[in-house]
């Protein structure tokens, strides 16, 4: 039996794992344990970020992960959210724990106000475009780009 709650700073090690598995899947991303880390840790600590994690019942077993990150849309006018890192850990896989991971993500949503939800993926990922498609995500007429030119730093 699979609970969904809230991640915890303890999750962190389990959660870059199955980021591990994500991002093998998805060309764009390379695994840094310590960004990763770092990146997690901020989310979870956030007041207006969230991360959900799949936890085996009875164990401290975390087989899935799915976060939100909210920002502004001049477009809707009101806070909107990128949904980032749906995956589920290749065994617990077609067991309807991504619905209900995407599911929390979307009550969430709606009960912070969010306006849009929206997320990009891998576009060789074919399982999780088809996933996608089948929850009532759709494509849209934007291209994700990401700046590749001097590191950004802070001055």
């Amino acid at each position: 039996m699979i609970k969904i709650r809230p991640a915890v700073t303890s999750d962190i090690p389990q959660l870059v794992l199955l980021l591990e598995a994500l991002f093998f899947i998805e060309a764009d991303f390379l695994i840094d344990y310590d960004k990763q880390a770092t990146g997690l840790e901020l989310l979870i600590n956030s007041s207006k970020d969230c991360v959900w994690v799949a936890e085996v019942v009875g164990t401290d077993q975390v087989v899935g992960m799915c976060s939100i990150q909210t920002m502004i849309s001049t477009a809707e006018g009101g806070l909107v959210g990128l949904l980032e890192d749906l995956i589920v850990s290749v065994e617990y896989r077609q067991q309807g724990i991504a619905t209900k991971l995407l599911s929390e993500a979307i009550r969430w949503a709606k009960e912070h106000g969010l306006k849009r939800l929206q997320l990009l993926a891998d576009k060789n990922n074919v399982d999780a475009l088809a996933f996608y498609h089948t929850q009532n995500w759709q494509k849209t007429q934007l291209i994700g780009l990401r700046y590749v030119g001097s590191e950004l730093l802070l001055i």
